[in-house]
């Protein structure tokens, strides 16, 4: 066999890239190519942040390949169109790609399967690639999948992953391959103006410096938001640029309780991405039947207006949205309030609330962002799915100075202590002087409705 094609797609590494491999031990030639699917972008998804950072994925992918010889091969259109034609073009006889989980990926990779069978080639899709455990190497008895954390947690830690691949020394590509020029950031609009750079050169150099520097902290402050002490690695997981099989390892070696608790993140990943392989219908629809009757546009397009702009006068929730709106992120302790606020006390339905995430998060992982939506609006995989995070209580527990509301509210930068979670209580010319609106709604009240609907279901 002379030529094989490797389809990068969320793996944007030479790193523990087991397709790559695969692909260079079985040829003399490989074509790395990316193609950028018009089916992603007709759905909506190619958002501005998302394809900043993506950008950044394909040079930095580029460079790194040309490094040891090869390059990049771009191609835009359908994606079983374009890697058909590419596989012509290179008389390959197979093409490796990574797994995924979601039902367009599920439909994609069978027309691929079906398309290349055709013309006398083969389809390896190969696990453990954007994940650590693959989606359904772990079941329950009696199900397909789990549907509770602990347990899975449980069989995931017991289990021995593969070993890292390392990068490969050379990569030798055909030049009958045409590809289009790399996407260029200065064609982007609308792009977070705080939005971090991709690639796996800073990936790699971000983890490093998270492992020895900041992960033993991790246990006691992952919650902290003004020590915004969590590694900032999401979106170089959700783009591959870093394997999570390389990151449970790397992290295991350093040990201890804070290690620990961020490889349990990672195992919360898998979790989410296990679910939605087993149940791709959970993109859009409840996990859990429920008669929930929430409250959608127009009916509540006030409230969710103010939410989307961090105008609601909590402000925890309103400080978190900013950030969101400046960065493309948002802490983690920051989603689970804004959600629970939108969700449980504006009673407003999960859905608005996960589209206008996707819309900016570089991290817009479909499994973690609806999955996680849908845990904190008790129609997923929590088991006390009528919890309700009060953002009071939670703003004096995890800001309690209030150092990361004066950051993104400057409206309130002038208020000091623990007197800017509830500006409401000033009085006299200190609340006249303050450009900022009056809560949206009693939090009593928002309980209030939030138990008489649960009690309705």
């Amino acid at each position: 066999m002379n030529v094989s094609v490797v389809l990068f797609t969320a793996d944007l590494r030479l790193h523990d890239h087991p397709p790559l491999r695969a692909a260079l031990d079985g040829s003399r030639h490989v074509v790395p190519l990316f193609v950028r699917d018009r089916g992603v972008t007709d759905t909506g998804f190619a958002v501005p942040n998302r394809m900043a950072f993506l950008v950044d994925c394909l040079g930095d992918l580029d460079a790194g390949l040309r490094a040891r010889g090869g390059r990049l091969v771009v191609r835009y259109g359908d994606v079983v169109d374009e890697v058909c034609k590419v596989a012509a073009e290179a008389d390959a006889d197979e093409v490796h790609m990574s797994s995924d989980v979601s039902a367009y990926a599920h439909r994609r990779e069978q027309r691929l399967r079906t398309a290349l069978e055709a013309d006398g080639r083969r389809l390896h899709v190969h696990d453990t690639v954007t994940t650590a455990v693959a989606p359904g190497a772990l079941t329950p008895s009696g199900a397909d999948h789990f549907s509770v954390f602990t347990p899975y947690f449980r069989r995931w830690s017991q289990e021995k992953l593969r070993r890292p691949l390392d990068a490969p020394r050379s990569v030798g590509v055909p030049d009958t391959v045409g590809s289009e020029p790399l996407p260029s950031r200065r064609a982007l609009t609308d792009v977070s103006p705080g939005l971090a750079r991709g690639g796996e050169t800073d990936g790699r150099t971000q983890l490093t410096a998270w492992l020895n520097r900041r992960v033993g902290a991790y246990e006691d402050r992952q919650d902290d938001l003004a020590g915004d002490t969590t590694s900032r690695l999401s979106p170089h997981l959700h783009f591959g640029t870093l394997s999570p099989v390389e990151i449970v390892h790397r992290a295991r070696r350093v040990g201890g309780p804070g290690a620990d608790a961020f490889v349990r993140q990672l195992a919360w990943r898998d979790f989410h991405r296990q679910v939605l392989a087993a149940r791709p219908d959970a993109a859009t629809a409840d996990y859990r039947g429920r008669d929930d009757r929430w409250r959608r546009e127009p009916e509540a397009r006030r409230d969710i207006e103010a939410w989307r702009e961090g105008r609601t006068g909590y402000p925890v929730v309103d400080a978190a949205m900013r950030q969101l709106r400046h960065e493309g992120w948002m802490h983690n302790r920051g989603r689970l309030l804004t959600a629970s606020f939108l969700a449980k006390t504006l009673y407003v339905d999960w859905r608005v609330g996960a589209d206008h995430f996707l819309s900016l998060l570089v991290d817009g992982d479909l499994a973690n962002n609806q999955l996680n939506w849908q845990w904190v609006a008790g129609t997923g995989t929590d088991t006390r799915p009528h919890r309700v995070l009060n953002p009071v209580l939670q703003a004096r527990r995890y800001d309690p100075d209030g150092a990361y509301v004066r950051r993104w509210v400057p409206e309130l930068a002038g208020v000091e202590g623990p007197a800017v979670h509830e500006p409401w209580k000033l009085r006299g010319p200190e609340r006249a002087a303050l450009d900022y609106p009056e809560p949206l709604i009693d939090l009593r009240e928002g309980l209030d409705r939030f138990k008489r609907a649960r009690d309705r279901g």
